[in-house]
């Protein structure tokens, strides 16, 4: 009778460990970027006119125009340069020091070698030093052909856009969104991310090549309750 309470109060610390290693499961960090990565023009509705004119409204475009993105589902190409360092350092320093001597010297009815003895003296010091550094550096270059996806009441265009190669069993993936000015745009409808707000660059591995460079659920459940 005494030995099924001990089991069933193992496997309810069994069963608590393995929701707490699941809770403490290694998890990738995602970045927020816009969805959809893509998107396709408005169909304009209009009834057809069997007018013989060639200018029909639901598909004019000027054609004198420089034509720049500036609609729905047009592309724009984003030339991605991104550098980022930062770098602090601090230094602090603290000394203190004191001294204090006391002596008597005269007392009634005692020798001077008696006197002697009544003297004292004492010292302190404290003193501190300390440093601290700390450095990151960031680059990332590349290019991306990014979707509009809207088209704000000011005229900026929200883009995103996606770009996956896969080799093998390993699939490199680069996500990218952001608001641009169309003003900023150059020929050819390409634009640099610096000129751009609300970027949001992802570029991440799946496959085997990136789990391996991935730590262990288990490995990552001990570190995680570990005291250092």
């Amino acid at each position: 009778m005494t030995a099924m309470p001990r089991r069933a109060h193992l496997a309810i610390i069994a069963v608590c460990s393995l929701l707490g290693a699941c809770a403490v499961l290694p998890t990738t960090a995602k970045v927020d970027v816009l969805e959809p990565t893509q998107a396709r023009p408005a169909v304009a509705v209009v009834p057809e006119v069997g007018n013989g004119s060639l200018f029909q409204n639901a598909s004019y475009r000027p054609l004198y125009e420089t034509y720049r993105a500036r609609m729905v589902g047009d592309i724009v190409n984003v030339t991605i340069v991104e550098k980022i360092a930062a770098k602090q350092a601090s230094t602090s320093s603290v000394e203190k020091k004191g001294a204090t001597s006391a002596s008597v010297s005269a007392v009634p009815f005692l020798r001077a070698d008696q006197l002697a003895k009544l003297s004292a003296a004492g010292t302190s010091a404290n003193t501190f030093d300390g440093k601290g550094s700390t450095e990151s550096s960031h680059n990332f270059v590349g290019t991306i052909t990014a979707t509009v996806i809207e088209v704000l009441p000011n005229g900026h265009l929200i883009i995103s856009g996606e770009k996956q190669i896969g080799v093998n069993r390993n699939v490199e993936l680069l996500r990218f969104s952001g608001q641009v000015d169309p003003t900023t745009i150059q020929p050819g409808n390409t634009v640099s991310s610096t000129l751009m707000a609300n970027v949001r660059i992802e570029q991440r591995g799946r496959g085997a090549q990136a789990d391996a460079q991935g730590i262990g659920w288990l490995a990552h459940f001990f570190l995680s309750i570990l005291p250092i």
